[in-house]
């Protein structure tokens, strides 16, 4: 209960208040109040108020969970107090005691931090005009009788708090001290608070008074019927006939029989089918059985109110309309023709056929291409509910199929557990991130969703926990991944693969247009015309601070951007602020990444190879240098096996045509070759590369420069033939990024370009080659010049080592 203050000596309110959030209550004009304070934004005020006036101003916090809170998250009407002690405490937090003088509301947040610093503008207690005295007086007599009958009544107030409140006319204070000591909830407070008028905060409290003594009217009576059929020497009897009546006057009076009989009708709406409904039948005669305090009839009631929430029979009515369903796919996605083209087929062919024996899509792809927002985007084409499952990490098979009723905490698996929060039995449910599963001594979870993905058997799935056949052939299942190798290969074998390359810069600049910089505009609440974006600044970050295939570190740095508006504009700033991209360091920083670039000069032995990443394609240099000891090839640049059999077989080829190319043996037989591939913190591996390294030994060997406007990529057998790779649109993206302006890449990969977007082929000079003789005719300067003698490349060339 709140002290009293005596009067307000306080002058015209500052212009400038620090403002002090306070937590779970609501301070009123005329309290004396103690607060502990221990938020930082919170003793920033109490410091401010210290080193001014000792005034500040007081709002409640509308979530009271929050320790940072923003002007949105505060009432806008509170009180200006005084700071009349503040101490500290030895746990570091300070007790102070203010007191509340007037009522006002903030006008305008002058600073954010350290703390919140307002200008106040005070709310005066008007007289409504279309109120007489009469009413005004009337009230005031009703609020202070209703304070003496919840006197009689034995809810009292302290008798000096009492004292004040009766003898008080005024109604607007009358109305502050009233609600300021019935302990009101903070909804209920502010509402009093924020009233317009004296006669409005009058009425709320008569309100509040009539309310709380039918309250306590209520608590009297059920305390009377309890007395009257209780024991006089029984204690615990008349604590648990209370606990009945206050039940009962509630309506939720509730025994053991109205429990069975609420999961009785429960299950029955449920529309079980017969083997599940006789189940639950044998389960509710064993609880009807049970004594209702033992620890098996907790373990019953679970299992039924399982059964009762599960969508046995309820699902969902598909709504497939394609025209709608490519709008849907179109506004959440830029791009990705053939992913799109490949989900609508299936939509069609469910539409005609309206069962879903056909493939499980799997969207592969690197991080942040859309893979698990497609699946929303389908569920709302199709009118289903969406439920994600995450299976990273998972490796027990209980996970998946539940535990059996016999361990303690038993539980369904994720996959019930799935539907009962979809509410149908047809939802579209995605298997997030696949490639990720586990297995331990415990089961292999992969081998338990063979059979949830099998449309031959998912319709009789059984949970170890229910132990009753689950129909999931209704489902709409699709899954995501990041790599295919990780995917156990039974699961990859029930699935059709749909790749998702990552995105050029053409499609982030545009993505980021539509969809990134809207969404982040919105976040930080900005105004539409606040905040604009340059094409080239995009591209410039895109070049700069990102090296992704995805977008979500583009959305990143957006965000960045978008936050460091938002405060200018908070600090006052009236001006649209547009970004453009030598703009960027103030905004982010240094750049993060050099842009990928080929070397500035045509150099022997210095190759440009592709590579393919999870974050995307990238250019690769191969260096090869000759020097003089005992024969033989050294790798460096941390490469894999792969990558080292594909120099060792390069080096072969190429020793084996020495004659072909102009190439003398017999110069290696004191002479070692160093290969190198830069970024040697990084491992590498895969078979792209041997062509590349192939074509940097070549030149080595014949002094012939490579060209540095082009790059290379395909593996190579011993006799020479270039071999496909995978990738090939990340790769063809990485060259274009990086300047490159011809390409070599193998024939058998020609099918592969149909899904390069037009612009970048047209781009690219794009040669397609089946042996190595192509390769090197199109990659050497100067060749098939003949080279010169055995050892003179390393004399008269230009080369390069090892930095």
């Amino acid at each position: 209960m709140s002290e009293v203050a005596k009067g307000d000596d306080f002058g015209p309110l500052p212009k400038a208040l620090p403002l002090l959030p306070v937590r779970d209550m609501v301070v009123f004009p005329f309290m004396v109040v103690p607060l502990l304070v221990n938020r930082p934004v919170s003793r920033a005020a109490v410091e401010a108020a210290q080193a001014g006036d000792r005034y500040l101003f007081l709002s409640a916090q509308k979530d009271a969970g929050l320790d940072d809170p923003t002007p949105r998250d505060l009432h806008t009407v509170g009180t200006v107090g005084k700071l009349l002690r503040a101490r500290a405490q030895p746990d570091g937090q300070w007790k102070i005691l203010v007191q509340g003088l007037r009522r006002a509301r903030i006008k305008r947040v002058l600073e954010e931090k350290p703390c919140l610093v307002v200008r106040p503008e005070e709310l005066v207690d008007n007289v409504s005009t279309s109120v007489g005295p009469g009413q005004i007086e009337g009230l005031v007599r009703a609020v202070k009788d209703g304070l003496r009958r919840l006197d009689e009544v034995g809810k009292a107030l302290p008798q000096d708090v009492m004292t004040v409140l009766l003898g008080l006319d005024e109604p607007g204070a009358l109305a502050d001290l009233v609600a300021a000591n019935l302990g009101l909830k903070v909804t209920e407070a502010q509402t009093v608070l924020a009233a317009a008028s004296d006669f409005e905060r009058m009425n709320q409290v008569n309100e509040i008074l009539a309310r709380e003594l039918e309250v306590v009217a209520w608590q009297q009576k059920i305390q009377s019927q309890a007395k009257e059929e209780m024991s006089r020497t029984q204690r615990e009897y008349f604590l648990r006939e209370q606990l009945k009546q206050i039940r009962h006057e509630l309506g939720d009076f509730d025994d053991k029989h109205e429990e069975i009989e609420d999961l009785r009708r429960r299950l029955a709406a449920a529309e079980l089918p017969a083997e599940a409904q006789k189940e639950a039948d044998k389960q509710l005669r064993r609880l009807e059985g049970m004594n209702a305090e033992s620890a098996e009839s907790g373990v019953v009631r679970t299992y039924l109110d399982w059964m009762a929430d599960l969508p046995w029979s309820n699902q969902s009515e598909d709504r497939i309309d394609l025209a709608k369903a490519q709008a849907i796919l179109d506004a959440d996605h830029f791009g990705l023709d053939q992913v799109k083209d490949r989900i609508l087929e299936y939509l069609g062919v469910l539409k005609l056929k309206g069962d879903h024996k056909g493939p499980i899509l799997c969207f592969v792809g690197p991080p942040g291409v859309g893979k698990t927002s497609l699946g929303r985007s389908i569920a709302r084409a199709v009118g289903r509910e969406f439920v994600r499952l995450s299976l990273g990490g998972v490796h027990d098979e209980s996970e998946v199929r539940g535990h059996r009723r016999t361990y303690v905490g038993a539980m369904p698996g994720r996959i019930i557990g799935g539907l009962k929060q979809a509410g149908t039995r047809n939802p579209v449910f995605m298997l997030d991130e696949l490639d990720k599963l586990g297995r331990d001594v415990r089961g292999d979870p992969a081998a338990a969703l063979l059979e949830v993905l099998d449309p031959e058997q998912n319709s009789t799935f059984r949970d170890h926990y229910l132990n009753l056949p689950f129909d999931l052939s209704r489902v709409m299942w699709v899954a995501t991944a990041n790599v295919v190798d990780t995917i156990p290969p039974p699961l990859r074998d029930r699935m059709e693969l749909i790749h998702l390359p990552g995105y050029d810069i053409r499609e982030k600049v545009e993505i980021a247009r539509r969809y990134l910089i809207p969404k982040q505009k919105r976040e930080c609440g900005l105004e539409e015309d606040q905040l604009n974006f340059s094409v080239s600044a995009i591209e410039a970050m895109v070049d700069r601070y990102t090296r992704e295939a995805g977008l979500r570190g583009l959305d990143r740095q957006l965000a960045a951007v978008a936050r460091k508006v938002a405060r200018r504009f908070a600090e006052g700033r009236k001006r649209a602020v547009r970004i453009r991209a030598n703009d960027l360091e103030r905004f982010l920083g240094p750049r993060r990444h050099d842009p990928e670039r080929p070397d500035d000069a045509d150099r022997v032995g210095l190759a440009t190879g592709l590579a393919w990443t999870e974050a995307g394609g990238t250019i690769l240099h191969v260096e090869a240098t000759l020097m003089p000891g005992r024969p033989g090839l050294t790798l460096t640049g941390q490469l894999g096996t792969v990558m080292k059999e594909s120099a060792q077989a390069a080096l072969s080829c190429a020793r084996s045509r020495g004659k072909d190319f102009g190439v003398d043996d017999g110069s290696l037989r004191d002479h070692e070759i160093h290969v190198h591939v830069p970024h040697g913190a990084i491992p590498k591996d895969g078979p792209s590369a041997g062509i590349t390294m192939a074509a940097a030994i070549i030149s080595l060997l014949t002094g012939l420069p490579l060209r540095r406007d082009l790059a290379m990529t395909g593996e190579i057998t011993l006799r020479g033939r270039v071999l496909p790779v995978g990738g090939l649109r990340q790769k063809l993206l990485a060259a274009a990024r990086a300047g490159i302006r011809a390409v070599i890449v193998p024939s058998a990969n020609e099918p592969d370009l149909s899904e390069v977007p037009a612009a970048l082929r047209n781009e690219l000079e794009i040669h397609l080659v089946r042996d190595l003789d192509e390769v090197v005719r199109l990659a050497l300067v100067g060749y098939p010049a003949r080279a010169r003698e055995p050892g003179v490349g390393t004399q008269k060339s230009p080369q390069v080592g090892l930095a």
